[in-house]
């Protein structure tokens, strides 16, 4: 089981950018991919962007596409989203979360093992 904490997450205005953080303990941190997943009120939790147990290849939804980045330090047992140009739709708790192998887990929930608590993103018009 990996125990995972996300950080960063604030209010901030259109435009602006913000870096999330998820830092993971409990399992060899590069044996793994991660993911990004929000979830906005009113709605359900959605795929953002994923990485692999090595970060060589990244994976990204349409909608953040050029916009997000996500990233990982591997030896720091830490995974990062750099979000830019973020829109108000942007708004969501955003989770963290831990494939069951290095390889890409794909976009659906049922792909990743374990969950950080999320942190809080708003983006104010």
């Amino acid at each position: 089981q990996v125990q995972l904490d996300e950080s960063g997450g604030g209010l901030v205005q259109a435009g602006d950018s913000l870096r999330l953080s998820c830092a993971a303990s409990g399992r060899t941190f590069s044996n793994y991919a991660m993911g990004w997943f929000r979830q906005a009120p009113g709605k359900e939790r959605e795929f953002v962007a994923a990485i692999t147990g090595g970060g060589l290849i990244r994976y990204y939804s349409d909608s953040v596409k050029g916009r997000f980045t996500i990233s990982r330090d591997n030896a720091k047992n830490t995974v990062y989203l750099q979000m830019n140009s973020l829109k108000p739709e942007d708004t969501a708790v955003y989770y963290c979360a831990a494939g069951r192998g290095s390889i890409y887990p794909g976009r659906l929930e049922a792909g990743y093992d374990d969950w950080g608590q999320g942190t809080q993103v708003t983006v104010s018009s």
